[in-house]
Formats: C-alpha cells, sequence, structure tokens
C-alpha cells in the first residue's frame, strides 16, 4: 500500500524542465497496477504521443521474467512508463531497451553525477554498493512494451529507478539487497532524475531509428567487451560462464565460452 506520508513527486516542476521537449507530457497518479498496463492501452493512440505515466506506488509492477516483481516503496523511487513519440521498425524491438538504458545512465549522471554500470540485459547498477561486501547493487530495471502494427511499433519504455532509501523495515524483504542513487549521492531529487531522463530520451531519440548504432553505444557505455558474465539459461538450468565479446544481432549475448563463440538470446537466460 502507498505510505501517505511519502512525500510527492512535484510533477508541475518535471514538466517545468520539459517545456519545449517531446516529453513535457507528464501525467502522475499516487497509484496503479503497472505503469506499463497503463501505457499499453494507450499505444497507438496520438494524444498520448510522448507522455510518461509516473506511479508513486505499483500494486503489480513487474521484473523481465515471469514470476517476478518490482518493489517501490511510494516516496522511495521512480516508476514510470513512456511512450515514444515516433513509432520504432517491428525488427529492431531488440535495440529500445538498450536505448532506454542509455537514455536512463545520462539523465541519471546529468542529474546527480551518479554513473550507473549498465549489465545485459536490462540492468542497471551502482557501483560502490552500500552494501557489507562491496559488490555492485541493481539500482533499476527496464521492461518496455509494445504494439506492433505491420512494419513499425508503438513503444512504452518502462523504466523503475530506486532514488531514495527508505526506512530498512520497507526493503527487509528484498533479496538482492537493492541499491539507491541517494548511496552515492545523498542530496539526489527524484524531480531532477526524471527530468534528466527524459531529456535525455529527448536528445537521444534520432539513435533509435539506428539500431545498430545504438547496441554499439550500449556496448561502449557497459564496458561489454572483455567483461565476465554467469548466466543461468531458463531451459534445463544450465549455468553458462564466460567473457562478453558483443551484443548479437537481435540483442543476444555473444561470449566467448572455452575459446569458442557462444550466443545466448534475450529470453533465454538471466545473469546470476
Amino acid at each position: 500500500m502507498p505510505d501517505d506520508d511519502a512525500p510527492l513527486l512535484d510533477v508541475a516542476r518535471v514538466r517545468a524542465a520539459l517545456a519545449g521537449t517531446r516529453f513535457a507530457g507528464v501525467r502522475y497518479v499516487r497509484e496503479t497496477a503497472s505503469t506499463n498496463d497503463d501505457a499499453a492501452a494507450l499505444l497507438g493512440d496520438p494524444r498520448a504521443s510522448g507522455a510518461t505515466l509516473v506511479a508513486e506506488f505499483q500494486r503489480a509492477g513487474r521484473g523481465r521474467k515471469a514470476g517476478r516483481s518490482w518493489i517501490a516503496p511510494a516516496g522511495s523511487g521512480l516508476t514510470f512508463t513512456t511512450v515514444l513519440p515516433d513509432t520504432v521498425a517491428a525488427q529492431a524491438l531488440w535495440a529500445v531497451p538498450f536505448w532506454t538504458a542509455l537514455a536512463v545512465a545520462d539523465g541519471v549522471e546529468a542529474a546527480c553525477g551518479v554513473r550507473l554500470d549498465l549489465r545485459w540485459p536490462n540492468d542497471l547498477d551502482l557501483w560502490p554498493s552500500a552494501g557489507p561486501d562491496g559488490a555492485a547493487r541493481k539500482a533499476g530495471g527496464i521492461l518496455c512494451v509494445s504494439r506492433v502494427a505491420g512494419a513499425e511499433a508503438f513503444v512504452g519504455c518502462g523504466i523503475g529507478l530506486n532514488v531514495r532509501r527508505p526506512p530498512d523495515r520497507a526493503i527487509a524483504a528484498i533479496d538482492p539487497p537493492p541499491a539507491y542513487l541517494s548511496d552515492a549521492a545523498p542530496g539526489v531529487e527524484r524531480e531532477a532524475v526524471l527530468a534528466g531522463v527524459l531529456g535525455a530520451m529527448d536528445a537521444l531519440a534520432d539513435v533509435l531509428a539506428r539500431p545498430d548504432d545504438a547496441a554499439r553505444a550500449w556496448e561502449e557505455r557497459a564496458g561489454l567487451r572483455g567483461r565476465p558474465y554467469r548466466l543461468r539459461l531458463d531451459a534445463g538450468g544450465e549455468i553458462v560462464e564466460g567473457t562478453a565479446l558483443r551484443l548479437g544481432a537481435d540483442g543476444g549475448l555473444v561470449l566467448e565460452v572455452d575459446g569458442r563463440e557462444r550466443l545466448v538470446h534475450l529470453a533465454d537466460a538471466r545473469v546470476v
């Protein structure tokens, strides 16, 4: 349930910061089931072009894999879905989450100076962690929705981002423990972060028409080449460990495993 005492997002401030961009249409509610579900119902409606649906609390926020939820106590984070103002080629939908990650990373860094670590396929991590082991912790994630119409698709970019660390009791059940932008930038403001991310989307809008460029930019920003990855395959639970080489043509991860290249598709695995 939402916390009635949690500070509310100053949505007017966000709209003012985005005036003149394609993403100034920010819509805010205290509570909803899922901003992705709300956005999915609007895809293709020209009145929703460029709109961002923000909820203080989601009753049914979802992760990338079925059965996984996104938990964000009211007032602690940003949970929102942005309807892109332009359609995306249906065959290029795989590139949208990588493009979205670039926009989030640019926007967060501009807003509060925090540099997020991008991890395949859709995670936004924070180094160093506030956790005792010093490991990277997840600070955000991306889950996009789309409606395909012939060769084009209408798209909503769903983003969950941990901003202000809530009291420990509010997140005690989350495993592994999450990171928050305030761990690295104590004075961070949610309004500045949201405006920064949407402003970065506006600046990067043309890149999405070039999915290969978006992929190469994500690879560079993520420091992908040479990075170790340990994945669990969904089919059978096999563990695959290798060194990342590049993104595949459909957004899969190309690893070097025992001296040979192996492609792991987006829908087939999760990082462990």
